[in-house]
């Protein structure tokens, strides 16, 4: 039998080979790679100024960063995935899972890393909500009016978080203009409708040039849908069991209505109870731009409500989340010359609450008062080098009532220095980053304080071997502070279906991490594989206790010494092309294997999964079919159960009726076309939530 690290190495080999099997095949005539337009910048390196690469519609950007470049998700593949959370729409891209709470929330799952880990920014600033303190609570962002979403790691996460280990998420709106369209005005709308949840999706956004060198915009979106259909049985094969059995012992005892309930619920299938969505937002922003530079504000409002599935019980509520927010942000920008090509602020308030309503009553209640700013300063290049530095703040102040406040009211304040410099030395590219960020966390009124100090540093190299070709590395030390919930939470919590208790004497959190890739751009064929690892001093996660405390599970935060490894790769070779058109191939792969030293697996980590695809493309119609495979995942912690294998085929269609470069997208897609049951193995709830079943929609994009 192979050890888990055989396992670890033999799959990185095998991308690695396939990868120079890919590039060494005889006979292959490398074509003009489909490109999208690139960055400016004044990199000599052809690889780096050059298209950036696109896989299956994916981004790998070029020159943003040479490190470790951000996968980025723009234009009809962003259409196509479109959902109302940001986790669910990002969970096809490579190392990228989702929390898959429930169809109303989801973040997104990096590398295994989730939480306060992996930052989910809004234009390089927070979602300014109270998304990170608990599983069931989700991301305040309109992915409606999202117009490019980058997945980052490396040397470039240190401008936002003293912790690079799990990367960032970094969502581009479209709210304050970065630009004075040539037309009087522009209009972008988008619309689904979807068969799982019979979900309406949709929104429209407008620019309205009032004068020659200033922008307004308007959008407003709304979304719906009802409970999920899933494929098969609700509950998991283990939990169904444990189900029957406890309702064959309150039938034994004579309590037959709550041995029926429980029945009921252990036999379910086909949908997923209290699982319905509905939102709106509403948006504004105004901007002054010009060639000296530009200043501009917005203002949001946005409301989610979504139900939470139960977990089963003799005595079954129900819960739903109903969430507001009011959100202001400024971006304000000089452009210089001399040694500052640029020196930007962002900054951004928001005012968040939401209430837990059980059984049509409100219990718990959430009011988070949050402000962030930013300044940075992006370097002119001077010969071989450039760089960007910066200062950033953030306080925040949650409070917390009801029947089950289970942390105390907390203000949160962050301040932070930053500093990103790159070198060009010939063919090779170096790349260093500093972060020093205070954080201090106290509780009100029992005013008890934490203070933590952390220091990250990330420096990386990439060698541009030819000018397809690129080898890079990075080492980075990342520190965390522990966040409130983990030093501070003591209690039920009805929405989460647990009772979760932290530790107050948690230290800082300390990562170290080696990575190393290869990105490829010949033309028919483009792609890249990433290994890396990261070793934990003192990570800090919930593990199942095996407690029940009021029919509730319980989770017990722990901190202790944890490894992470893993591998993700993909590429696509165009064999096919005649005139405007082309057939390729492409395929995907990533794993992460982690555990906790001496106790074995790290909860809530995705296993192996596997994609391919086939795809035509044409300037009036993009066909495409996809197989992706998730393994089982049976290496759990204790007390949690494992996953089942699965795996799903996905159709979809796009059609230009106006041509390519038209206003009009229609998108057919068919996901999970077999009507599969799968769990996600990242998600606290897969016992009771499984993926949605075989969903159809049907999108229309259009952009004046």
């Amino acid at each position: 039998m192979k050890t888990p690290q055989a396992r670890i190495t033999l799959l990185a080999s095998a991308g690695a080979l396939a990868t120079t099997a890919l590039l060494a095949m005889p006979g292959t005539a490398f074509a003009q790679a489909t490109t999208a337009p690139a960055p400016s910048d004044d990199s000599s390196h052809p690889q780096e100024t050059g298209p950036e690469i696109i896989v299956t519609g994916r981004v790998i950007s070029g020159n943003a960063d040479p490190i470790s470049a951000p996968v980025v998700l723009t234009g009809d593949s962003l259409a196509r995935d479109l959902k109302p959370q940001i986790g669910e729409m990002l969970a096809s891209l490579p190392g990228v899972s989702s929390s898959g709470f429930a169809p109303g929330v989801s973040r997104p799952v990096l590398r295994g890393f989730d939480g306060p880990r992996v930052q989910v920014l809004l234009d390089g600033i927070g979602s300014l909500d109270a998304s990170s303190v608990s599983a069931d609570h989700a991301v305040s962002l309109d992915t409606l009016n999202v117009d490019r979403i980058e997945v980052l790691h490396g040397p470039r996460v240190l401008l936002y978080a003293s912790d690079p280990s799990g990367g960032a998420v970094n969502a581009i709106d479209k709210r304050i203009p970065r630009k004075v369209p040539d037309k009087a005005f522009t209009v972008d709308a988008l619309g689904s409708f979807g068969t799982a949840a019979d979900m309406v999706n949709g929104g429209i956004a407008t620019n309205i040039r009032l004068a020659s060198r200033l922008v307004a915009h308007f959008d407003a979106s709304y979304y719906h849908s009802d409970d999920l259909r899933v494929g098969g049985y609700v509950l998991s094969p283990e939990l169904r069991a444990q189900t029957l059995t406890q309702a064959s012992d309150l039938a034994d005892a004579g309590d037959t209505e709550g041995a029926a309930t429980l029945t009921t619920q252990a036999n379910r299938k086909g949908k997923l109870a209290n699982s319905g969505t509905e939102g709106w937002t509403l948006g504004s922003g105004l901007a002054f731009i010009d060639d000296g530079g530009d200043i501009g504000v917005s203002v949001q409002r946005l409301a989610n409500d979504y139900g939470i599935p139960p977990r089963p019980s003799a005595d079954p509520s129900s819960t739903s989340i109903s969430l507001r927010q009011t959100r202001v942000d400024l971006r304000a920008g000089l452009n210089l010359t001399g040694f500052l090509k640029r020196l930007e602020v962002r900054g951004a308030y928001g005012d968040y609450e939401h209430a837990e309503i059980e059984d049509g009553d409100i219990g718990t209640q959430f009011h988070n008062k949050a402000v962030e700013v930013r300044l940075q300063a992006d370097q002119a290049k001077q010969g071989i080098w450039s760089g960007s530095s910066g200062v950033q703040y953030s306080s925040s102040r949650l409070q917390i009532s009801g029947d089950e406040a289970l942390l105390p009211d907390n203000n949160t304040d962050r301040f932070a220095v930053f500093t990103l410099q790159q070198l060009e030395v010939g063919s090779v590219d170096l790349e260093g980053a500093l972060r020093y960020e205070n954080t201090q966390i106290r509780t009100i009124p029992s005013d008890e304080h934490r203070n933590f100090d952390q220091y990250a540093a990330v420096a990386g190299v990439a060698w541009h071997a030819t000018d397809t070709l690129t080898l890079s590395a990075n080492f980075s030390h990342g520190e965390r502070a522990p966040s409130a919930e983990e030093l501070f939470v003591d209690g039920l919590h009805d929405a989460t279906q647990s009772y979760e208790r932290g530790n107050p004497d948690f230290t800082v959190e300390k990562s170290n991490t080696v990575e190393a890739g290869l990105r490829y751009n010949g033309g028919a064929f483009v792609g890249s594989v990433t290994v890396f690892g990261t070793n934990f001093d003192n990570f800090i996660t919930a593990v199942p206790t095996g407690e029940v405390i009021e029919d509730f599970p319980v989770y017990q935060y722990l901190q202790a010494p944890a490894r992470f490894r893993g591998v993700e790769a993909e590429g696509a070779l165009t064999f096919a092309r005649w005139g405007d058109n082309s057939l390729k191939a492409d395929a995907g792969v990533d794993y992460t294997h982690a555990k906790l030293v001496n106790m074995g697996p790290v909860p809530r980590i995705p296993p192996l999964r596997t994609r391919g695809g086939l795809e035509f493309d044409s300037p009036a119609v993009t066909l495409r079919g996809e197989v992706e495979w998730n393994a089982k995942q049976d290496r759990v912690t204790e007390n949690e159960n494992p996953t089942s294998a699965f795996t799903l085929v996905n159709l979809s269609a796009t059609w230009r009726p106006l041509g390519q470069d038209g206003p009009l997208s229609l998108i057919l897609a068919a996901d999970n076309l077999f009507d599969v049951t799968g769990r996600l193995a990242a998600s606290e709830t897969r016992d009771f939530v499984p993926i949605a079943g075989r969903d159809v929609r049907l999108t229309a994009r259009f952009t004046y």
